[in-house]
This record gives structure tokens, C-alpha cells and sequence, in this order.
């Protein structure tokens, strides 16, 4: 038996690193309208709405995202849906993502200076305007860096899919593992690319963390 890494394994690899990705992006565009919609209400003037998201807020971050994994692929279909390991691994992922980042944005809405929602007022604004119009603008810049930031930990926790079967990159290179039983060299690969998709979104982050934090001094001196 050939125990050697070879170029199919590689290419095996590659198109694990390939879905990693696509999990990644769907997971991100879900939980990040799931976030924003969070994110709104927990700012909400309605006390209801404040309650419905903190509390969705507070079971998810209170729950592993493995066990939202094994709830989503094992559970539904004991209600009669049919699922496949990706729309399991995506919703799962979707309603992660959509606590922390709802927190996040959140956490961004009230850094926008208090001056700033008077003002809008002093407009005759109503609350719709208001945001989107003048809180919105703001908050995004300052939402970016920690949202890019967050965008790394979706990457490496798409690993935990593999163990619903979906083949991303971590179970790639478990799959070629017990084929060919090389553990050290197969995963030492796996890490790499993994860094090299994490590596440009935390430095593009940090570069952002520092521009940022230089614009909300700028916004919070012009608005004293």
C-alpha cells in the first residue's frame, strides 16, 4: 500500500479548502442578516424586542456550536425534515454567527455618540431615518474591524462540520489520514492552509482595528 502524499491528496485538500470557504461565506451572509436584525433589536425602543433578541442571544452564546451542529443534522430529521450535511452545517453556522455579531453590531450601534442620535432627532427625523441616514453610516465603520476580525473564527470553526460529515478541510484531511495513516504531514498541510486563509483577514483586521479606533477618537472629539 502507497502511504506517500500525493498530488491527488493535495488536490483532495484543496477542494476541501475550497467548501471551507464557501461554508465560511454562506455562514457569514446568514448570520450577518441574522445579526443585523439582532442588532436592531436589541436597540429597540420596543422593551419587547429587546427581550425576544437578548434572550436569543444569550441561548446561542450559551450553547456549543457543536451541539447546535448535532441539534440541527440529528434533530430535524426526527421532525420529518430531510437535510444534507451542508444546509446542516450552514444553518448551524448561520445561527452562531448571528449572536455574535448581532452583540458585536450591537455593541457599535451605542459606541456612535450620544450627540449624534440628538442631533438626528433635532432633524425631525423619524427612527427609521435616523438610523439608516445617520446612525448606520457610522456605526458600520466602526463595526468593521472587529466584524473582519470575528469573519477569522467563522473560517477555523467550520471545521467542526466534518463531524456531521460534511467534507470542508478539516475532514479532508481526516479522510486522507485513514487512508494512508500520516498523520503529521497531513495535518501540518491542513494547519497551512488554514493560515493562509486566516492569515490575510486577521492582518487586514488589525490594519483596520488601527484606522478605526483613530476614527471613532475623531467622531467622539467632533461630537463633544
Amino acid at each position: 500500500m502507497n502511504t506517500a502524499i500525493n498530488s491527488g491528496h493535495l488536490v483532495f485538500l484543496l477542494h476541501g479548502a475550497m467548501w471551507t470557504l464557501i461554508l465560511s461565506v454562506m455562514a457569514f451572509l446568514g448570520g450577518g442578516l441574522g445579526g443585523f436584525v439582532i442588532a436592531l433589536g436589541r436597540t429597540s425602543p420596543i422593551r419587547l424586542l429587546r427581550i425576544l433578541a437578548g434572550v436569543y442571544v444569550q441561548i446561542v452564546q450559551g450553547t456549543p456550536l457543536l451541539v447546535i451542529l448535532f441539534l440541527t443534522f440529528f434533530g430535524l430529521p426526527t421532525l420529518g425534515f430531510t437535510i444534507t450535511p451542508l444546509f446542516a452545517a450552514g444553518i448551524s453556522l448561520t445561527i452562531y454567527v448571528s449572536a455574535y455579531l448581532g452583540e458585536i453590531w450591537r455593541g457599535c450601534l451605542e459606541a456612535v455618540p450620544t450627540a449624534q442620535w440628538e442631533a438626528a432627532e433635532c432633524l425631525a427625523l423619524n427612527r427609521v431615518q435616523r438610523m439608516f441616514k445617520v446612525i448606520l453610516p457610522q456605526a458600520v465603520r466602526i463595526a468593521t474591524p472587529p466584524t473582519v476580525g470575528f469573519s477569522v473564527q467563522i473560517i477555523k470553526n467550520t471545521s467542526l462540520a466534518s463531524v456531521v460529515g460534511f467534507v470542508e478541510l478539516a475532514r479532508a484531511g481526516q479522510l486522507i489520514n485513514n487512508s494512508i495513516f500520516e498523520p503529521f504531514a497531513i495535518y501540518m498541510i491542513v494547519a497551512f492552509l488554514y493560515f493562509c486563509m486566516c492569515f490575510p483577514v486577521s492582518a487586514f483586521s488589525r490594519r483596520l482595528e488601527r484606522s478605526g479606533a483613530a476614527r471613532l477618537r475623531t467622531l467622539k472629539a467632533v461630537s463633544a
